[in-house]
């Protein structure tokens, strides 16, 4: 497995702090921002994870912009807008490289992926030169199905020598297909790729020697895989499911009547 700091494409993000205006505004309220100093990245795969809300894609997204991808997804090439969302975290960020550029890179924005398939439509049906799509397989990514067309991007749109920024990247894929893109994770690892990825999947957060960091209120810490809180969820489920259904509905109809009361 490959494992090389000298040839790591970004190394280290560092929050711009004595720049930042004020703490009680947003994005800087959220807890990976108010916790945030440096974040130091694995060359292979780093994994970001945590509960909604903590800001995993707020920060995924932050570090696109700053290194020029279109907020929405897409390679540096890709400039549309649908709406504007995205915050100024980019701009109060510093990122640390390595001596060398990737020679391919892509922003994977599941919540956005629909928006960046109609772009590649509307930019290939204007006509001149090779179409977009070719470097997806071929296939409009509209007349797949969802998770068809977000394994096209990674079987053919990834070529390698790349960074890949993934933001939630398993919501549309099946526990099979999950795998298929982990081995796919793992065929571009070893053609000198390295990823940034936010997740809740436990099946990804399995790449053998990754980094993964969890955010919380209290901030950012790296853990094993067998300690996070989505690892110890799914293991309590599977090893006592009826335990643990029973406390949960249990725990809800009790809410439910205080409710009616």
């Amino acid at each position: 497995m490959r494992l090389d700091r000298d040839t790591q494409y970004i190394k280290r993000i560092e929050l711009r702090r004595d720049a930042i205006p004020s703490f009680k505004v947003y994005p800087f309220t959220l807890s990976v921002v108010k916790t945030l100093h440096n974040l130091t990245l694995h060359p292979n795969v780093t994994f970001i994870v945590g509960k909604n809300g903590v800001g995993k894609s707020t920060l995924l997204e932050a570090i696109a912009i700053h290194l020029g991808y279109n907020p929405e997804g897409g390679t540096k090439n890709f400039n549309f807008i649908s709406y504007p969302s995205h915050s100024n975290l980019d701009a109060y960020l510093r990122i640390a490289k390595g001596p060398y550029l990737p020679e391919d890179g892509f922003f994977f924005r599941a919540e956005s992926y629909y928006n960046l398939a109609t772009n590649i439509e509307e930019l290939d049906s204007a006509g001149g030169g090779r179409k977009i799509i070719d470097g997806f397989g071929g296939e409009s990514l509209h007349q797949q199905s969802h998770g068809e067309s977000f394994f096209a991007a990674f079987n053919h749109r990834f070529r390698g020598k790349g960074l890949y920024i993934l933001d939630e990247p398993e919501s549309a894929l099946s526990p099979l297909r999950q795998l298929s893109i982990l081995a796919r994770i793992h065929e571009l690892v070893e053609q000198e790729s390295q990823f940034i990825i936010s997740t809740h999947s436990s099946i990804l957060m399995a790449y053998p020697n990754a980094k993964i960091l969890e955010l919380s209120v209290e901030g950012m810490e790296e853990k094993p895989l067998e300690k996070t809180g989505h690892y110890t969820i799914m293991k309590q489920f599977f090893e006592d499911k009826d335990r643990l259904l029973h406390h949960l509905f249990n725990e809800d109809m009790f809410d439910t009547r205080k409710e009616k009361e």
